[in-house]
């Protein structure tokens, strides 16, 4: 087995994060250990957040089998390497999945998840050597490392299963958890608490879970290319409630495009998923709301009312923008920075939520 396109990007990630590492560490030379943790965390979560944005870029341009292998591009680290064999492949199928751009965003995808499980390992480690000084567990930073670890797993098999609708969900969801444990790090670190009732903090976890719950439907829709089942709105196709399979559309073990048996997935499946993301998109707002009346009236939280109130009518308009206007790009790749900006903010005030209860 030949293993040098992945020393190959293994030096290259490497390389990438010891750049933003002494970027970090000339701003912060001067500060303590937790302070350049906070710093390098933040960083950390930044370039998740852009990472889960631009894993929607690849998928929505169709460059997910851009390099049909992994981890390089037709054994090779990048694009430029491959050139020959995407030039074959090109050729031979000239609307297939393979291009020379598709490949290139494909692989920048991978340069950057690559470059954030290394600034997570370097995390893990400073955790673990400023043990006695942090105000969290180290072993908060070694499951974050864990987590992404299995996050990879997940992005080989996006790519060896040929975009697995169920494997293409939960790696979505996946990069989704990632973001909300480096929120609770990165919180912990900085020592913010809100002394909060028990039955708030109830509250804020059932939001969330419904908010999961629904970006896990965006992200069955998403994997299945299901958001242009449904023509118009608030009827779907002409009709209130038009006909749809559930059943089929919710097998969750099946190939992207076939049913459980094989055969092709039918319309209405396609129907059925798009109309339970859109049906439960109801509910799911109408929490969020009530979170931002409780952050307002209840909890004196008046400017985090307003981010959630603001980024839960932005996640309307934009889900809105992608049935009505035919699912552009902007609108689409809104959708998700919008739902990955709901999950930071609700996983900070969770975090911050908790830390005051162990407190008091």
């Amino acid at each position: 087995m030949d293993f040098a396109p992945s020393l190959r990007l293994l030096m290259l990630a490497s390389a990438i994060a010891l750049l933003l590492l002494g970027w970090v560490w000339m701003r912060q030379a001067k500060t303590d250990a937790r302070t350049r943790l906070v710093a390098l965390t933040a960083l950390t979560l930044f370039l998740t957040f852009d990472l889960i944005v631009f894993g929607s870029f690849t998928r929505l341009s169709d460059s997910g089998l851009g390099c049909p292998d992994w981890p390089g591009c037709y054994g090779h680290a990048s694009p430029l390497g491959a050139a020959a064999d995407i030039h074959a492949a090109q050729t031979a199928q000239p609307t297939g999945p393979v291009t020379f751009s598709k490949a290139w965003i494909e692989m920048i995808h991978r340069y950057l998840a690559m470059t954030v499980g290394a600034l997570i390992l370097v995390v893990t480690l400073a955790s673990w050597a400023a043990r006695r000084t942090l105000p969290l567990s180290p072993w908060w930073a070694t499951g974050t490392l864990a987590w992404v670890l299995m996050q990879g797993l997940f992005g080989a098999l996006t790519v060896t299963w040929k975009l697995h609708p169920a494997i293409v969900m939960l790696h979505l969801l996946g990069g989704m958890g990632l973001l909300a444990l480096l929120v609770a790090q990165h919180e912990a670190l900085r020592a913010r608490v809100l002394h909060w009732p028990a039955w708030a903090r109830r509250l804020l976890l059932a939001v969330l879970a419904l908010l999961v719950l629904q970006i896990a439907l965006g992200a069955w829709v998403s994997s299945n290319y299901a958001v242009l089942a449904c023509s118009g709105f608030p009827q779907c196709n002409g009709a209130w409630w038009p006909d749809m399979d559930f059943g089929h559309g919710f097998t969750l073990n099946r190939e992207l495009g076939r049913a459980g048996d094989g055969d092709f997935l039918p319309f209405q499946a396609l129907v059925a998923i798009h109309m339970a993301h859109r049906l439960f998109a109801v509910v799911a707002t109408l929490a969020l709301l009530a979170l931002a009346h409780v952050l307002w009236h209840r909890l004196a939280q008046r400017r985090t009312a307003w981010v959630v109130l603001v980024l839960t009518l932005l996640q309307v308009a934009s889900g809105l923008s992608n049935v009505v206007l035919g699912w552009p790009l902007a609108a689409a790749l809104g959708h998700t920075a919008g739902a990955a900006a709901l999950v930071g903010v609700l996983s900070a005030l969770l975090a911050r939520a908790a830390r005051g209860r162990a407190g008091s």
